[in-house]
């Protein structure tokens, strides 16, 4: 049994269904998962002793890329904290019709890469909304586990 972290940050609630979704697949699969509001955390907090921290963000913004307005904080210590030796994935919300769609999903995994984090799995972009998107985020969900059991 690995020890899960998931933390995200969400607006309208669709990234915070993503992440009760992979909760609820990783604790079915066996795996012991800590869920927090990237509100209530800081970038150390991503240092503690799990098998792996899945970071969920929505991406707002058509100029430009614009994280969630709670996780710019953790993301900006990011580059501060040492992940290494640290396993990561990355998820989100979007709307593929805005130029860097999920962009914010690209960037947090860029920067937990910087500070010596190793990514898991590819990262799951969700375009709209995420329950129409369930079997995708499930099998997303399954693939973590099957790489944490194997």
């Amino acid at each position: 049994m690995a020890s899960v972290f998931i933390t995200y940050g969400s607006t309208t609630g669709n990234t915070e269904y993503v992440a009760e979704s992979v909760q609820r697949t990783l604790e079915q699969s066996g795996h012991e998962v800590t869920l927090a509001d990237v509100a209530d955390i800081n970038a150390a907090d991503l240092t503690k002793t799990y098998d792996l921290c899945c970071l969920g963000c929505s991406t707002w913004g058509d100029d430009e890329i614009e994280l969630q307005d709670d996780f710019i904080p953790v993301f900006e210590d990011i580059e501060n904290t040492d992940l290494s030796g640290k396993n990561v994935v990355c998820f989100g919300c979007g709307d593929s019709s805005y130029e860097y769609y999920c962009g914010a999903v690209d960037a947090i995994e860029e920067a937990c890469k910087k500070a010596g984090a190793s990514v898991l799995a590819d990262s799951l972009k969700i375009d709209g909304d995420p329950r129409a998107e369930q079997a995708d985020i499930d099998a997303w969900a399954q693939d973590l586990a099957a790489k944490l059991n194997a």
